[in-house]
C-alpha cells in the first residue's frame, strides 16, 4: 500500500526533529534547559476550567452541535473584538470556528486557491504554512523579513509579475519566530498593495494579546478597507493557555469566511460545545488573567535580553509574542550554532533555517520558563566565550 503523492511532498516536521534531539539528550541523564519549544508554560487560567467542568458535566453539550458552532460563542467573538480592537463584526456571516487556528492556516490555501496558483509566504515565517501550500498543490513565493526593515515586508521588492499572480498573501503580527511587531501604516500599505493587485490577506494573529513597552498589538483589521481583502486568524492558545485544547477563530471578509464555513462543512461537524463555552467564558470575562501573563512575558524579556548582553551577545529585544530572535556568532551558522550549544552547554534552541531562506544566521528563543532558569541558560552560553 502506497501513500498519496501529496503525503509523501510533504515537508519535514521541523518541531518534531528538534523534540526528538532534545528528548535523546534527556534520556542520556543531561540537565536540558530547552529554549526551543513554543508551548506555553503556564496553565489555563482557573475560571476557564472551572466553566469546561460545568459544560461538560451537561448532557446537552454530549449531542453535535450545530455545524458552524454555538451563535453565543460567535457573539462572544464580536463582543471581544469590539472591546480589544474597536472592531465591529457581525456574529452571522464574519466569524468562522477553528478547531485550533492551525487548522485554518492550512485550510485556507484549499478554500481560495485552485491547484498551481501562486500564493505569498513570509520568510522567516511559521513552517506550518507549508502545510497548506503541498496540501492544496499550489506555488508559493516567499517575501523576504530583513532586521533593517524591522521584519515587515518590502512589497517593493517582490518582482511585478509575482504581484500580478499572487492570489493570497500570509502575515503574521506579533511575529513568529522574529518578535517583530507591525504598524498601521504597514498595514495601511499592505491593503493598498491587496487592492491594486486582487490579493487575498490572512493575518496571523496568533501572538495578538503578547506586546511590550506599553504598547498594544494592531489587528490587521483596524485598518480602513482591510476587512474588504482580509480575514484574521486568532487563537485562544496564546491569549489564555489553551495550546491543548484546540480552539480558534476566523474573523473578518464574510465571502471568505463562508469559504472556511463551507469546506469544514464536509470535515467536520463542530467543536465540542462544552469547550465552546469555555471559550466564551475566556473572551467575556475579566482580562486580569492576560494582562497578568504579558506581563510576566514582558519581565522575562527583560531579564533574558540583559543576561544576553552581559555575555557580550548583541542581541535587540523582542517587542511582541513570547519569542526572542537572536543573531548567531561568527564562524557558526543557524543549525551549527544550535547542535553546539545543546552539546556544549545544554542548552536547546530553534535554528532559524528551520523558519525559511532567511533564518539562517539567527535562532529562536522560547521565553517559556522561569526567569533563574533563562538566565542559568544564558550563563551557560557565556562560559562557552563564543562572543569574545
Amino acid at each position: 500500500m502506497n501513500y498519496a503523492n501529496k503525503l509523501k511532498r510533504l515537508p519535514t516536521q521541523f518541531f518534531a526533529s528538534l523534540v526528538d534531539k532534545v528528548n535523546q539528550a534527556i534520556e542520556e541523564g543531561r540537565d536540558v534547559i530547552n529554549l526551543g519549544q513554543g508551548n506555553p508554560d503556564q496553565p489555563t487560567p482557573n475560571h476557564i476550567i472551572k466553566a469546561l467542568q460545568e459544560a461538560a458535566s451537561d448532557p446537552m453539550n454530549h449531542k453535535y452541535s450545530p455545524f458552524r458552532g454555538l451563535k453565543e460563542f460567535k457573539e462572544a467573538v464580536c463582543d471581544f473584538y469590539q472591546n480589544e480592537y474597536a472592531v465591529q463584526l457581525n456574529p452571522e456571516t464574519d466569524v468562522a470556528i477553528l478547531f485550533g487556528a492551525k487548522a485554518g492556516l492550512v485550510e485556507l490555501p484549499f478554500c481560495l486557491l485552485n491547484p498551481g496558483e501562486t500564493m505569498l509566504l513570509p520568510d522567516p515565517g511559521y513552517p506550518d504554512y507549508l502545510s497548506g501550500v503541498v496540501l492544496a498543490d499550489v506555488h508559493y513565493e516567499t517575501v523576504p523579513l530583513r532586521a533593517e526593515n524591522n521584519f515587515l515586508p518590502n512589497y517593493d521588492e517582490i518582482p511585478e509579475e509575482i504581484k500580478e499572480e499572487a492570489k493570497l498573501l500570509y502575515l503574521n503580527y506579533p511575529n513568529n519566530p522574529t518578535g517583530a511587531v507591525a504598524t498601521e501604516e504597514f498595514f495601511k500599505e499592505t491593503v493598498q498593495l491587496a487592492k491594486n493587485y486582487g490579493i487575498t490577506v490572512m493575518h496571523d494573529f496568533a501572538y495578538g494579546a503578547i506586546g511590550f513597552d506599553g504598547k498594544k498589538p494592531v489587528s490587521f483589521l483596524q485598518v480602513d478597507g482591510a476587512k474588504d481583502i482580509c480575514v484574521e486568524m486568532y487563537t485562544l492558545s496564546k491569549t489564555y493557555n489553551m495550546a491543548g485544547w484546540r480552539i480558534g477563530f476566523a474573523v473578518g471578509n464574510p465571502t471568505i469566511i463562508e469559504a472556511i464555513n463551507l469546506f469544514q462543512d464536509h470535515l467536520y461537524v463542530s467543536l465540542f460545545p462544552a469547550i465552546q463555552k469555555a471559550a466564551i467564558e475566556a473572551l467575556t470575562s475579566d482580562q486580569t488573567c492576560v494582562e497578568e501573563l504579558v506581563h510576566r512575558y514582558e519581565s522575562r524579556r527583560n531579564v533574558f535580553i540583559d543576561a544576553c548582553k552581559e555575555i557580550g551577545w548583541n542581541v535587540t529585544a523582542p517587542k511582541g509574542s513570547f519569542f526572542a530572535w537572536l543573531p548567531v556568532p561568527n564562524g557558526f551558522t543557524s543549525q551549527s550554532f544550535a547542535d553546539y550549544l545543546l552539546k556544549k552547554a545544554d542548552v536547546a534552541v530553534a535554528p532559524g533555517n528551520g523558519f525559511g531562506k532567511f533564518g539562517e544566521g539567527y535562532i529562536r528563543v522560547g521565553l517559556l520558563m522561569d526567569e533563574n532558569r533563562l538566565v542559568e541558560a544564558v550563563q551557560r552560553i557565556g562560559k562557552l566565550n563564543v562572543f569574545q
